[in-house]
C-alpha cells in the first residue's frame, strides 16, 4: 500500500498544526489546483483530488488521530532521524573548529553557505473584464503587459465556458523570471464578468427585464422571452404587478456541477409616451368606469 503524506500535500513539514492552520493550508492549496484554473491539466487534477482527500481526513479531530499514528510511524521518525543527524554535524564541527581552527570541515560549511540557492519568480496578477455571454459559452481575449525590460508582451488566454466571477486563470512560467535558476512565477487572470443591458448575474441566476403594457399586465398573455442560449415562451397571469418576478428553472448561469440557476424575468410595465385618438378615448373611458385606485388598494 502506498501511504500518501496528507500534511505535504497540503504544504505542511508537520502534523503538529491547528485545524485553522490545515483549513488555510487547504484553500491556498485547493487554489492554486483548482482545475478551473488548470484546464486541461490531468495532474493538477489528481493533486486537488488529493488535497481534498487530504482535508477531508485530517478536517476531524478522529480521523486525524488515527492517521497521525501512521504518519509517525511512516514520515515522523524518518523527520527525526534527519534532525538528528543534522544536530549532530553540527555539534562536531563546533567542536573540531574549537581545537584545531578553520580546516576542511569548516571550509566545506562555508562552501555549503555561499552556494546559490534557486527560488521561484514571483507570481503577477491582473485582471480583464468579460461580458455574461463571453463568460457563459467560452471566449477567448488577449491582453498586454509590460514587461521587465519594457516591452509590451501580448498573452492569449482562454476562458473556460461557466467560469465564476472572480475566478482566475493561471498561464504557467508566464510570471517574473526565477532567481538562480528557479522556475519562473506564473501569471494569474482574474475574470470580472460584467452585467449588461440584457442580463444581470446574480450568483447562479440571470435576471432579466420583462416589459409589458398596461393591457397585458391586467388582462394576462403569453411572451417570447429571450434567454441566454435560447427563446422562452412564458405565461404572464393576468394581474400580475410591476417589480414582480418570474423564475424559469435550469435557463441561468451554469452551476458548475453540470446543472443550472434561474432565468428570472423582473417585470416592468410600460405605459405610451403618446396615444392615438382612439386609445385616448379608451383610456378616459377606462378612467370613467373604473373604481380602481393604486393609492388607496
Amino acid at each position: 500500500m502506498i501511504f500518501k503524506d496528507y500534511y505535504k500535500i497540503l504544504g505542511l513539514e508537520t502534523n503538529k498544526v491547528t485545524s485553522e492552520e490545515i483549513k488555510i493550508a487547504y484553500r491556498e492549496q485547493a487554489k492554486k489546483y483548482h482545475p478551473d484554473v488548470n484546464i486541461g491539466d490531468k495532474r493538477s487534477e489528481e493533486r486537488f483530488k488529493d488535497i481534498n482527500e487530504a482535508y477531508k481526513l485530517l478536517s476531524q479531530a478522529q480521523s486525524k488521530r488515527k492517521y497521525d499514528r501512521q504518519w509517525n510511524n511512516y514520515i515522523g521518525r524518518r523527520k527525526a532521524k534527519e534532525n538528528n543527524q543534522t544536530e549532530k554535524e553540527t555539534a562536531s564541527n563546533e567542536i573540531f573548529s574549537m581545537f584545531f581552527g578553520s580546516g576542511e570541515k569548516e571550509q566545506k560549511t562555508e562552501v555549503k553557505k555561499t552556494k546559490k540557492v534557486p527560488a521561484k519568480g514571483e507570481n503577477i496578477e491582473t485582471e480583464i473584464s468579460v461580458s455574461i455571454e463571453e463568460a457563459y459559452f467560452g471566449s477567448e481575449k488577449r491582453i498586454s503587459l509590460r514587461a521587465i525590460d519594457g516591452k509590451m508582451k501580448t498573452f492569449a488566454i482562454k476562458v473556460p465556458s461557466g467560469i465564476r466571477n472572480n475566478e482566475k486563470v493561471r498561464l504557467i512560467g508566464q510570471g517574473k523570471s526565477g532567481i538562480n535558476g528557479g522556475k519562473n512565477g506564473d501569471l494569474f487572470i482574474r475574470i470580472n464578468i460584467k452585467d449588461d443591458l440584457k442580463f444581470k448575474i446574480s450568483g447562479n441566476d440571470l435576471v432579466t427585464d420583462l416589459y409589458l403594457s398596461p393591457w397585458e399586465a391586467a388582462l394576462g398573455t403569453r411572451v417570447n422571452l429571450d434567454g441566454i442560449d435560447e427563446k422562452v415562451s412564458l405565461y404572464i397571469p393576468p394581474g400580475i404587478q410591476s417589480g414582480e418576478r418570474i423564475k424559469i428553472p435550469q435557463k441561468g448561469y451554469k452551476d458548475g456541477k453540470g446543472g443550472r440557476g434561474d432565468l428570472v424575468a423582473e417585470v416592468k410595465t410600460v405605459v405610451p409616451r403618446k396615444l392615438a385618438e382612439n386609445e385616448k378615448e379608451l383610456f378616459e373611458r377606462l378612467s370613467e368606469i373604473s373604481k380602481f385606485n393604486p393609492r388607496r388598494d
